[in-house]
């Protein structure tokens, strides 16, 4: 698996990597933007690779992913790829906010495949959609706020609209991930739906840099309570 997988996984993640840090250095467009373009292909390739390939694959694609990223948070202020990732209302804790949703999403990951093995490809694809529609929905439309916890004394708020995108995107991503895992249509629908809106749910109250972990562990617990 090393030498037939790890090559392209590089490849991959070295790309995914790249293509946000361009968007961000040369084409001007935001870290709430870049930020979730580089989150949606990482997560969205992890649920992929799991359903294919399984935990094993999922970890070392994982692993590789991680050290792009610590790469980028050593190189620091006006690297390409730690820009696209660094948002400015973090500040001063910046590289925080991106190791802690870094380690979260590693915990996630690992609690849904001890707890719901067989459906922790579930939380990887709501995550990635739904939290990655959620802050570019509500930066651009986000009209009614609400505060939620934060770490570091940095403060933190969400969106009714980004929710709501949190939700839909969430509710997206199990559909076709359980329509894909082998599901008649209805029931991936009807599960994807509970599975999306318990993710959103979650996401609503977790912790500024935490919703990697929590909405993971809701939409595979979702499933699971539904199809184990």
């Amino acid at each position: 698996m090393w030498l037939a997988l790890g090559p392209v996984f590089a490849v991959y993640g070295a790309a995914a990597a790249w293509f946000a840090g361009w968007l961000r250095m040369s084409r001007g467009l935001k870290t709430s933007y870049t930020r979730k373009i580089f989150h949606f292909s990482i997560f969205t390739t992890a649920g992929l690779v799991q359903l294919q390939w399984g935990l094993p694959a999922v970890s070392l694609f994982g692993g590789i992913v991680a050290l792009l990223v610590l790469y980028a948070v050593w190189r620091g202020d006006g690297f390409s790829f730690y820009e696209a990732m660094a948002r400015d209302t973090d500040r001063p804790h910046r590289s925080m906010f991106i190791l802690v949703p870094l380690a979260t999403t590693a915990v996630g990951g690992l609690a849904s495949n001890l707890l719901f093995p067989q459906f922790a490809f579930v939380g990887y694809l709501v995550c990635g959609w739904g939290d990655a529609l959620g802050e570019p929905v509500g930066a651009r439309w986000g009209r009614h706020d609400y505060r939620v916890p934060s770490i570091g004394g940095v403060p933190a708020h969400r969106t009714l609209e980004g929710s709501a995108a949190v939700c839909l995107g969430g509710v997206f991503a199990a559909t076709v991930g359980l329509w894909l895992f082998g599901l008649p249509p209805v029931t991936a629908l009807g599960v994807g739906v509970s599975c999306g809106v318990f993710g959103a749910l979650v996401e609503s109250f977790s912790n500024h840099g935490l919703d990697n972990l929590t909405i993971q562990i809701a939409a595979s617990a979702a499933a699971f309570m539904l199809l184990g």
